[in-house]
């Protein structure tokens, strides 16, 4: 049986995810997998995610192997992976989903309503440090990359009172316990695609698209096509702090497709919130990135394109009248590690 290789970034969390998928194909009747870790370009600066510019900066390579035959499949964190379709490639499989609310690790158990006013608070993210302005706590919000063990011996060293991480990191690396608070998403919502994998291989690959369809969970792929619809409609990058979160509500047959969405200025000053939800009907996928598009609409009605910086706003200018829209070319707001 031909072993499968699958790339991977060479972090701790990305060789964990990437070992859970291999062995799910194990455990679906498929061959020995092999990882081949390579290293990205987002692995290898330590700047502000905001400031690399471009897409892909966690995938890129990836992409590059499976596109040269060195690797068959490639696991990404979903919201690293950019809206706009890869030429050659396909995401053959969305498996479900982890928690994907973010958490707060904290000095001395503090929750996030307990931390004192001028606390230090670290993450890399556009979009978390302005929802921790937005809330009015009064805290001090520092820029910090690094995995997730560097951010968090930032807290147990003294040099910052908290951090904010992705539960579905924690959780992977058995590390769940160490969160002191799971954060609500009425006060934060996570990044589009945040707790999610995307397994990619190439389209013609029909053994890898038949090996990797059991992976696929239909009910995070819809989630996550309604979340990323609201990035792509709004045209916004790493520059633009956006929450998307869909979810599914009620018994079988009687489902409904809820997503919420915002977009904040950079300093908390001003956010702009909606909702939305749609039945889950048997074309599920379509109906998710309508109510994507549509809900992006009522964001940039709101005002959301003042809050960010120019390329939204041009998004907002570009904009035809009817409500739904072809995606323009676009990156996720990436995240880095979770």
């Amino acid at each position: 049986m031909t072993t499968v290789r699958l790339g991977t970034r060479r972090s701790v969390l990305a060789t964990t995810q990437s070992r859970w998928v291999a062995a799910r194909i194990r455990e679906a009747g498929g061959p020995p997998v092999e990882l081949v870790e390579l290293t990205t370009t987002g692995d290898v600066t330590a700047a502000p995610l905001a400031s690399l510019g471009g897409t892909g900066v966690f995938v890129s390579m990836l992409r590059e192997a499976l596109l040269a035959g060195e690797v068959d499949l490639a696991v990404h964190s979903l919201k690293d992976l950019p809206t706009a379709p890869a030429e050659g490639l396909v995401v053959a499989a969305v498996p479900v989903r982890e928690d994907p609310r973010d958490v707060l690790v904290a000095r001395d158990d503090l929750t996030l309503a307990g931390l004192p006013g001028g606390a230090r608070v670290g993450t890399g993210s556009p979009r978390r440090a302005a929802q921790l302005r937005a809330l009015g706590l009064g805290l001090d919000v520092v820029d910090l990359r690094g995995n997730v063990d560097t951010r968090l011996r930032e807290v147990a060293d003294g040099r910052l009172d908290a951090v904010v991480l992705a539960r579905a990191g924690l959780l992977r690396l058995g590390r769940a316990g160490e969160a002191t608070d799971v954060i609500d998403p009425a006060l934060m919502l996570p990044a589009p695609g945040q707790g999610a994998l995307a397994v990619e291989c190439r389209a013609g690959d029909r053994r890898m698209l038949a090996l990797l369809a059991s992976l696929d969970d239909r009910a995070t792929r819809v989630c996550v096509t309604a979340e990323r619809a609201v990035l792509a409609t709004l045209g916004a990058g790493c520059a633009a702090p956006l929450g998307a979160l869909a979810e599914l509500d009620g018994g079988a047959g009687r489902a409904r497709l809820r997503l919420r969405a915002l977009v904040a200025a950079v300093d908390g000053s001003a956010v702009v919130r909606r909702s939305a939800s749609v039945p889950f009907d048997a074309d599920a996928e379509t109906t998710a990135r309508d109510l994507g598009h549509d809900l992006a609409d009522q964001l940039l009605d709101g005002g959301a394109a003042e809050l960010v910086p120019r390329s939204l706003a041009l998004a907002a200018a570009a904009r035809p009248s009817a409500s739904f829209r072809t995606p323009p070319t676009t990156a996720l707001v990436r995240e880095g590690d979770q």
